[in-house]
């Protein structure tokens, strides 16, 4: 059996002292540097307790109603496939413009109040929850509250 060769070794050695330098500077450097200038939010629950959630949720599914039937009464005059799947498709666009056209202020709302709540507390960066694996301040509350105008 042929030994490994000192450049495959000393590659190795390096390879595990990189490995041991990642995992135990980034927590000392944190420790040592204070508070995190690193915010994070729940963007989801933040789109779905929005105040102005269910009107845009009534207004999409008044939408959705309304292009169904629609493809119901043009889909009796569609003869082949083709024509029905381009008018399905058609009227998905639609509803998916729609969607957005509801969403948009939404967003750019909780946008806003990130920022202002950001701003508030010092907050270089902030990023989506689910992307957080150490470290970071959870500001949803701060955020939720600054939206709905409560203290």
């Amino acid at each position: 059996m042929k030994t490994p060769g000192k450049f495959f070794v000393a590659m190795l050695a390096v390879c595990f002292l990189g490995i041991g330098l990642v995992t135990v500077l980034p927590h000392k450097a944190l420790a040592a540097a204070g508070p995190s200038s690193v915010g994070y939010v729940d963007y989801g629950l933040l789109v779905s307790q929005h105040p102005d959630m269910p009107k845009a949720n009534e207004a999409l599914k008044a939408e959705q109603e309304k292009l169904k039937k629609e493809f119901e009464s043009k889909m009796a005059a569609l003869s082949s496939d083709k024509d029905k799947q381009a008018l399905s498709l058609q009227l998905g666009t639609q509803l998916e413009k729609k969607r957005w056209e509801l969403l948009n202020p939404i967003m750019n709302s909780i946008n806003t109040a990130i920022k202002d709540v950001a701003a508030e507390k010092g907050l270089s960066v902030v990023i989506e929850k689910s992307v957080v694996l150490f470290g970071g301040q959870d500001i949803t509350v701060d955020v939720g509250k600054k939206i709905t105008g409560s203290k």
